[in-house]
């Protein structure tokens, strides 16, 4: 088996350039799949991550102007929900579990001490918090206790809280001002990866209605639906949902500016789209890339084998079997795709981990990367490199078996 494997190495040593050109091409298609399946994941993961902050079956109307004239009335009227609009939705909404109106306070504030910063106050309910992946840092947020008893507290952002106390635990019971130096006290501090341009800072919306909105109009509503799932499902919602709204807000459905449907589970569905013809494209390139590695090999090893067909009628001659010549070729082919895809193998990991000690996920400095924790899972990686050392053994086999079935005397009178 030594002397085997000293042959071997002999005779890739013959041919370096040839060998080192072919290892390469191996190596550096597993190098190239591996790394371009870590970053379609790094997107996947940071579109995901994004997308998370609200729960994926979650439909929310943002009330608009109307675009077109309608029924006798003009276009550029604004559309608002009342109070009895509310309880209608609530009502009337198809497949609606959780149900969250919601009061926007944009140039709101909070206070305490010395300290005053700018922050969204949000009157929400309690059904609120099941449409948000929450992570509550400390205390609680808001309950149905909360919104009876018209209760002046208040859920806030770390952001927010590490700004005016030291840690989560001691804001928890204090007393802050929040906008018209209205005292509110704290009950929780929460966490979520929502995008904003400032942290909210949520209050019961029965307090914030009494508070900051007596009139009632609400400008957001959020619900749960459920029973949703395929596009055509979908599709058929949203138009049985528009045509519900345009009758009871007296617009044209076709009017897409009168109300704006935000249907996460379609957005959700369109991104599964999106990222599965991004992998397959990846795939595309990557096994192409593979495909030139092996190619490289079988040519190498049809070179080399033509080479040394001479040599094989010899060995023929003074007593060789074909098999041992045969498995001295795979052999050879073997550990030429065996070593490089490794290296490539490992190459590509380590660029990954880099890849993802840089773009970690779970960061709460309020980043909305849209690239996050960029891995790629081993059991592919490993599938992926016997596939192109089995490959490059196939690409060894064929010549070398055609080489073998030559007489001793024909394959030393080959040139």
């Amino acid at each position: 088996m030594k002397d085997l494997f000293g042959e071997i190495l002999i005779s890739l040593r013959t041919n370096k350039m040839r060998t080192y050109l072919t290892g390469f091409a191996v190596a550096w298609g597993i190098f190239v799949l591996v790394v371009l399946l870590a970053c379609g994941n790094g997107l996947n993961n940071g579109m995901m991550e994004n997308f998370r902050y609200m729960s994926k079956n979650t439909v929310s109307l943002y009330p608009g102007v109307t675009s077109m004239p309608y029924n006798g009335m003009q276009q550029g009227r604004s559309i608002k929900f009342t109070p009895d609009d509310i309880e209608f939705l609530k009502a009337n909404l198809e497949n609606c579990t959780e149900f969250a109106p919601i009061y926007n306070l944009w140039n709101g504030s909070v206070s305490y001490s010395d300290y005053q910063l700018s922050a969204t106050v949000t009157g929400v309910n309690q059904d609120f918090a099941s449409m948000r992946t929450f992570k509550i840092v400390a205390g609680r947020f808001i309950n149905g206790t909360d919104m009876s008893q018209h209760r002046k507290v208040a859920v806030l952002h770390p952001d927010i809280c590490k700004k005016i106390f030291s840690s989560p635990e001691e804001a928890i019971g204090k007393w802050v001002k929040l906008s018209n130096d209205i005292p509110f006290q704290v009950i929780g501090i929460y966490d979520d990866k929502a995008p904003t341009w400032q942290p909210s800072v949520y209050i019961p919306l029965s307090t914030a209605n009494i508070i900051y909105n007596p009139s009632g109009d609400i400008y957001d509503v959020s619900y749960v639906v459920t029973g949703i799932e395929s596009k055509e499902d979908v599709e058929a919602y949203n138009t049985r949902l528009r045509s519900m709204l345009a009758k009871r807000f007296n617009f044209d459905p076709s009017d897409m500016g009168a109300m704006y449907i935000s249907n996460r589970i379609e957005q959700y569905n369109q991104i599964q789209s999106i990222f599965a013809g991004l992998e397959a494209f990846i795939w595309v390139i990557g096994i192409g890339t593979l495909i030139a590695g092996v190619v490289g090999v079988s040519n190498i090893m049809i070179v080399s084998v033509r080479e040394r067909t001479r040599e094989f009628g010899i060995r023929k001659a003074i007593g060789a079997t074909p098999a041992s010549i045969l498995g001295t070729i795979v052999l050879e082919s073997l550990s030429l795709t065996s070593v490089f895809g490794c290296l490539g193998m490992t190459a590509g990991i380590m660029v990954s981990n880099l890849l993802c000690m840089i773009f970690p996920a779970g960061r709460n400095d309020g980043d909305t990367s849209m690239f996050v924790e960029p891995h790629v899972d081993f059991p592919i990686i490993i599938s992926v490199t016997v596939i192109i050392v089995l490959s490059g053994v196939i690409a060894g086999y064929i010549p070398a078996r055609r080489t073998v079935r030559i007489k001793p005397i024909e394959a030393m009178a080959a040139k």
